[in-house]
């Protein structure tokens, strides 16, 4: 089962859209959400994601991955295959 993705984003970013690179290279779909000019969007997308308030951010299942840094980094551990397969991290 594909796992649930979701991405913050507001049009501009260069984080974002090198995010969402990744994530189409790895052959995903993902939800983005724009938070650019939506106030109570950021303030959830800020709750959900432990206080942060830059985009992206970014959540596999419901998990909070982080922010681009986050996700490449994830992915460069090796981490980010097995979440997007399913799966626990490695």
């Amino acid at each position: 089962m594909a796992p649930r993705i979701e991405i913050y984003t507001t049009p501009t970013c260069p984080y974002c859209k090198a995010a969402k690179k990744l994530l189409t290279q790895k052959g995903v779909t993902f939800e983005e959400i724009s938070v650019a000019w939506d106030p109570l969007g950021r303030r959830r997308m800020s709750e959900r994601a432990d206080g942060r308030t830059t985009v992206p951010q970014i959540f596999i299942d419901g998990r909070h991955i982080g922010g681009c840094d986050d996700l490449y980094a994830l992915d460069q551990d090796g981490g980010l295959d097995p979440l997007l397969a399913g799966g626990a991290p490695a």
